[in-house]
């Protein structure tokens, strides 16, 4: 994320969510599920590992943009960058254990705003449009989890700059196709 002095327009959204904070990261992690508690998101594909390709909209109005995870640690957080340029955007999102034993989930996103987006999201009242419905997505996540009670699925791994962390590292191979190593 880029540093608290930066002037480019960004929304923070916190909510807190009655499941342990595992259980919500394990849900955040199915992307594909968004749909079934998001207004905006009509689907997520999961191109790489590490890359995944968002459709978002109102009424008939449709946005496809790409997005690469590039750090994601287990129960804490997961942040991403836009692939495309048209606006681009960075975000995280956090899960820190509440005393009640739920979960706060803070996203964050800073917006990079090029050509005529920047016209209309380039100030912090452009942030507050997209604020708005971040809060409302956040608010369905709430329900959805609570709801269900529990993750539809997870994903565990680690990424870190954009790879993904292996727990046991692959074995040595030669450089030459089909010969034996070791």
């Amino acid at each position: 994320m880029a540093p608290a002095h930066d002037s480019r327009p960004h929304v923070e959204e916190t909510v807190e969510v009655a499941v342990p904070v595992r259980t919500a990261y394990n849900q955040w992690t199915q992307f594909k599920t968004f749909p079934r508690f998001s207004t905006v998101v009509h689907d997520v594909e999961q191109v790489r590992p590490t890359v995944t390709v968002w459709t978002l909209g109102y009424g008939p109005m449709r946005h496809r943009f790409a997005v690469e995870i590039v750090e994601q640690d287990p129960d804490t957080c997961l942040i991403w960058r836009g692939l495309d340029q048209h606006p681009s955007h960075q975000g995280e999102v956090q899960f820190r254990p509440t005393r009640s034993g739920g979960t706060a989930v803070t996203v964050r996103i800073r917006l990079e705003p090029r050509g005529v987006a920047k016209l209309l999201l380039g100030s912090s009242k452009g942030a507050q449009v997209v604020a708005r419905p971040v809060r409302r997505e956040l608010l369905s996540f709430k329900d959805y989890i609570e709801g269900v009670g529990q993750e539809g699925g997870a994903w565990r791994g680690t990424i870190r700059n954009g790879r993904v962390q292996h727990d046991h590292p692959e074995p040595p191979r030669s450089r030459v196709a089909r010969w034996p190593v070791g």
